[in-house]
Formats: C-alpha cells, sequence, structure tokens
C-alpha cells in the first residue's frame, strides 16, 4: 500500500510524539492532594456543626454517667414506650432505669432504636454504619426515631478515613454492607417539596461520650 508523501509526515510526526512523555496539563487533579481543608477545630466540633445542620439532635457526654442521664431523660421526656435496643453494652450505663422499655424484637412496632457506629465522620456530619455491627443495618432505617450511641475516638476527618479505618478493622473479611447515614431521612422527589422521614428515621440523636 502506497502512502502519500503528506500522510507519511504527518505519521512521523505521531510517532516521534508517542516516543517522548507528555507531563500532565493539570498534575494536582489526580487526586495526590487533599480536596479540603484539614479542621481548624476539634473534629468533635466540627462533627457537631455539620450534624445538627443536617437536623441531626447531638448530645455530648463527658462520661457514661452523664449518658445515663441524659439518654434517661429524653426517653422519659418523649414518653418512649418501646425501645429497640439489641446492644446490651451501649445502655448499660441507663439500664437500670429504662429497662422495663427495652425490647429486643418487634421493631416495626417500637417508638425508637438504639444502635452503636462504626464511625463518625466530621467533615459531613455522617453515621457509618456496618451489616458487622450487632443491630445491624436495618434497625437504624425501619425505625421512626433513631437513636446513635458513639465515642469520640470513633471520629475520623473524612469519608475516605472512615473506609480505611474499616479496611484496617476487617482486613480481607469487610462487611457485606457499610453505610454513611447523614441526618433524617429526607426526600424532594415528590413536587421537589421536602418530606423528612420517608426512606427512613425522621429524627436522629447522636450521644457522643468523651473517652
Amino acid at each position: 500500500m502506497n502512502v502519500s508523501p503528506s500522510k507519511e509526515n504527518i505519521l512521523k510526526k505521531i510517532r516521534k510524539a508517542l516516543s517522548h512523555s507528555t507531563p500532565l496539563p493539570f498534575p494536582q487533579s489526580e487526586g495526590n492532594q487533599p480536596v479540603f481543608h484539614k479542621l481548624e477545630q476539634e473534629p468533635e466540633v466540627e462533627f457537631a456543626e455539620q450534624f445538627t445542620r443536617l437536623q441531626g439532635k447531638f448530645i455530648f457526654c463527658i462520661n457514661q454517667q452523664e449518658l445515663a442521664f441524659q439518654l434517661t431523660s429524653l426517653i422519659r421526656k418523649q414518653n418512649w414506650e418501646k425501645v429497640f435496643c439489641v446492644e446490651d453494652k451501649l445502655i448499660a450505663p441507663a439500664a437500670s432505669q429504662i429497662n422495663d422499655r427495652i425490647v429486643k424484637d418487634d421493631l416495626a412496632n417500637c417508638d425508637v432504636s438504639i444502635t452503636g457506629c462504626e464511625y463518625l465522620v466530621a467533615r459531613t456530619g455522617s453515621i457509618v454504619m456496618s451489616s458487622a455491627q450487632t443491630s445491624g443495618r436495618t434497625v437504624s432505617v425501619y425505625a421512626p426515631i433513631h437513636i446513635c450511641i458513639a465515642y469520640t475516638n470513633q471520629l475520623v476527618y473524612d469519608v475516605k478515613d472512615a473506609l480505611q479505618a474499616a479496611k484496617d478493622k476487617y482486613g480481607n473479611n469487610l462487611p457485606s454492607l457499610i453505610t454513611f447515614a447523614t441526618g433524617p431521612s429526607r426526600t424532594a422527589d415528590i413536587e421537589k417539596t421536602l418530606v423528612v422521614g420517608v426512606h427512613g428515621p425522621k429524627e436522629v440523636y447522636l450521644f457522643l461520650i468523651e473517652v
């Protein structure tokens, strides 16, 4: 097959160009640098600000005794009769005061559910949960009100930090489901009107305990 001089000239230029590497025009776009700035305040404060901005209800407890007082007061004030919780250690400090309200079945008819979590993402105000938890993910989705009890050592800065922490924790046995819950369930699918509590809890409480 004969190649015209003009085409041969173009092919030579292409071969020459391919033999030399071309520097990336935007090297910072390749994920080598963090997208978000570092925290300028304590992660507890950042999480609380982001979480409450998303209509979450945040309660900080300096120790287990304060958790017992705050949790008991909330349950009694709201008059929740059926409190679903299968993780006994979470409510151990308040067990003697709320044991008569704790149920371990009949989730569909409970007033509120209590779970732990894997991590808290400070930058987004998200609660990270997984199928590896005793309560699983179902409890926090189907209850009308979700209470999460977490500790300050579960705080991470960003989503990628939570995923890396999960990888470090579980290794090759990662849970089949890792989910990020960011505030109460809300949707604007119908006529662009924001509705809360359609696909999950309408209220979310986060008790953060200092450790």
